[in-house]
């Protein structure tokens, strides 16, 4: 793997997710005297320490650049008279790729300009200037590490599926505006699972990217949705049409789109999922999110495995 930027670097997914639930029994037994570099654009929990995690599991050596708070104030664009920013991303990047083996970037999108966020205009950038390979902890458009913990999740739950199941990608609301990153690359991920039926259902108006959804069926009716469900995730996105726009007037946490018990009681006793960090009695009831049916921990743990599988596989192809 010469870099990881989305799904479509994987040459199969169901090996690669075998090999890090492998990985994930025998955490220890691959050691490489390696550093990785991790640059973060903006906050992170689960990704900076999970990632943070599976390089020491590797025996790697891991630096960490806040960029907001660590760096000199970096010019992103081409051109730009430099009065007021003190160094540009052609250097930082290019130097920071010196400085380590694997450089991992976490960004953000703007939700203001879209072609700018999807045409992921920074990222291309920091692959360009890169001089060693890049693994994507978010990008604007996509968040392949997060996608990749979801399968391996799922694949645990369904004995790595031997049987079939229902998965629903379910918008639920939130009180500011969201990227897209998780349910882009979710939709991705598990598009690529043939035992898999996939729905995605939200508001009218809120249709993923055709880039990402082609094919899925997206569905208005959440309640007819979630019938005989296996699996729900729940998770918030502004509009794609309407960009960085939210186009629901209705009261935060009210149930007309809140992930509550009884809805899951239309599903086949469906797990519930969630990238997290989640606002609850926002996007979940308290009583679904605390229920044995809920997986959002497994699902962060497996944020270890499928960030060690992905560096485990950049180094080897070093």
């Amino acid at each position: 793997m010469k870099k990881f930027f989305s799904v479509e670097d994987i040459v199969n997914v169901y090996d690669l997710i075998k090999e890090a639930i492998f990985l994930k029994k025998n955490p220890y037994n691959f050691k490489y005297n390696k550093t990785i570099g991790l640059v973060f654009f903006n906050p992170s929990l689960r990704t900076r320490i999970s990632s943070q995690k599976a390089a020491f599991n590797l025996g790697c050596h891991t630096w960490i650049l806040d960029i907001h708070k660590d760096s000199w104030k970096i010019e992103m664009n081409d051109g730009e008279v430099m009065k007021s920013t003190q160094e540009h991303i052609k250097e930082a990047v290019s130097v920071m790729s010196m400085y380590c083996d694997i450089l991992a970037v976490r960004t953000f999108p703007s939700l203001s300009d879209r072609d700018y966020d999807y045409n992921e205009v920074l990222f291309k950038k920091i692959l360009n200037y890169s001089r060693v390979p890049v693994v994507n902890m978010e990008s604007a458009t996509l968040h392949p590490l997060q996608s990749l913990a979801d399968v391996i999740t799922i694949a645990e739950f369904t004995s790595f599926f031997r049987k079939k199941c229902k998965v629903v990608l379910s918008w639920a609301p939130h009180v500011k505006p969201l990227p897209h990153s998780v349910p882009n690359s979710f939709s991705q991920w598990i598009s690529k699972i043939e035992e898999v039926n996939f729905i995605i259902t939200c508001p009218e108006g809120y249709n993923l990217c055709k880039k990402f959804s082609d094919g899925v069926v997206t569905i208005q009716n959440q309640n007819k949705a979630f019938e005989n469900a296996d699996f729900i995730y729940a998770k918030n996105w502004s509009s794609y049409y309407n960009y960085g726009k939210i186009l629901c007037n209705d009261d935060v946490g009210s149930n007309d789109w809140m992930i509550t018990k009884n809805k899951m009681e239309r599903t086949n006793k469906a797990k519930f999922m969630h990238c997290l960090p989640v606002r609850r009695n926002v996007v979940v009831e308290d009583s679904v999110l605390d229920s044995d049916d809920s997986i959002v921990l497994e699902q962060s743990e497996n944020r270890i495995y499928s960030a060690q599988i992905v560096f485990k596989k950049i180094i080897e192809s070093l």
